[in-house]
């Protein structure tokens, strides 16, 4: 049987590569697998604070020991944007390809093109509250390419490689993503805590 773990998140594109990641040993429930249909906001201004804010708005209100993450890509030149506007860098409709060529956009003059994937994930477990981080250095390419994956995938070129996510397709990108290396990092400590997840 595999085992049932709470994912804080109704993005179906994060929830299967968390799944992929993971193997048949786990079975992702969604927000709205529980019932949680509400949009829980992300009003804080750290991918850390949405991370803890999102996992203890599902413990407190739905029960469930669970974890949530937060994402952004860092553009050195860009100060660190969109960083955790990531998802919102061209407005509230959070659309991918506006996103990109806001980016592109915003880097059409700038020599350095160097960025970083961070994945915060924030696991509730009773009163604990336990943060893993995962990182991916790389850059941005100077156009998309590729069509897997989803967001900024088209445009990131991971540290060790010369083409995008979206190019390298699923399989590569859920060995050496800043997803998989925070989650590599949360199932360690799965593995000291026999009982989380087995409250649903």
């Amino acid at each position: 049987m595999p085992q049932i773990l709470v994912f804080a998140t109704n993005n179906a594109h994060k929830a299967l590569e968390v799944e992929q990641i993971l193997g048949p040993d786990f079975q992702i429930k969604t927000l709205r697998d529980i019932g949680c249909t509400e949009d829980i906001e992300e009003t804080e201004d750290t991918l850390e604070g949405n991370a803890i804010l999102k996992a203890r708005y599902v413990k407190h209100n739905y029960g469930y020991d669970c974890f949530s993450e937060d994402t952004g890509l860092e553009v050195t030149a860009l100060g660190g944007a969109p960083g955790v506007h990531t998802a919102r860098y061209a407005g509230e409709s959070r659309d991918p390809q506006a996103n990109i060529h806001k980016l592109l956009e915003n880097l059409k003059d700038k020599a350095d093109r160097s960025a970083q994937f961070r994945t915060v994930i924030a696991m509730v477990r009773g009163e604990e509250t336990v943060l893993f981080e995962g990182i991916c250095k790389g850059h941005i390419a100077e156009a998309p390419s590729g069509t897997e994956g989803f967001g900024y995938d088209p445009v990131f070129v991971p540290e060790g490689y010369d083409v995008t996510f979206a190019q390298l397709g699923v399989e590569v990108k859920n060995v050496i993503s800043h997803r998989a290396r925070a989650m590599g990092k949360l199932v360690g400590k799965m593995g000291e805590i026999h009982d989380f997840g087995r409250n649903i």
